[in-house]
């Protein structure tokens, strides 16, 4: 499997040290660097990553909870801190690991390889059989419309549709977006015309 990964830093410095080790990796590769966290959203989205790694210190305060927010909103993302200063370890507890400025080469590749390995061995169910409102959900996020936009089309909150797409990356396996439409694809649950390009 192939991991892609964002990086989001301020210091270009910092990140592009960074990218030459993910780079070097086996199996990864970075889909793009950014320097702030705006638009974040849209940009796991378009890249369909798998691993964000972002420097908490760029969080303002109303945006302290934007990694536990992204992963309620990304079933197959894991936020990584990239810890650049003294930083409260309570508020690194809603990452899925933690990389320290000062770890070596080494540490950091093996630091990625258990978040990857990790990831990897999230439970699958022995039951497969989706529920009507977990394909209906499958079949909207195959079409490419976001969370919201399903809550939309099916009138029910968001929380319920992230719940029912944990369901169906349990049940399957599968956690990437492109992942879950050859899946759709595969079942007949929709025809090749209806994925957007």
């Amino acid at each position: 499997m192939s991991h892609r990964v964002i990086i989001c830093e301020a210091s270009e410095i910092i990140a592009n040290g960074l990218y030459e080790i993910i780079q070097g990796m086996a199996g990864f590769a970075v889909s793009c660097r950014v320097d702030t966290p705006e638009n974040l959203s849209e940009k796991i989205l378009a890249s369909d990553c798998n691993i964000l790694i972002i420097n908490p210190m760029l969080l303002g305060f109303s945006d302290r909870n934007l990694p536990s927010q992204l992963v309620k909103e990304y079933a197959h993302l894991s936020v990584v801190a990239l810890v650049t200063t003294c930083i409260d370890p309570t508020a690194l507890k809603q990452y899925d690991g933690a990389i320290e400025i000062n770890d070596p080469k080494l540490k950091v590749i093996n630091k990625l390889n258990q978040i990857a390995q990790s990831d990897e061995k999230t439970e699958k169910s022995d039951d497969v059989e989706l529920s009507k409102r977990e394909i209906d959900v499958l079949v909207y996020v195959a079409k490419g419309l976001m969370n919201k936009e399903i809550a939309d089309q099916m009138n029910i909150s968001i929380h319920t549709v992230i719940s029912h797409r944990k369901n169906i990356t349990r049940k399957t396996g599968i956690k990437s977006v492109s992942g879950l439409t050859v899946y759709a694809l595969l079942n007949n649950l929709i025809d090749e015309t209806e994925v957007y390009k």
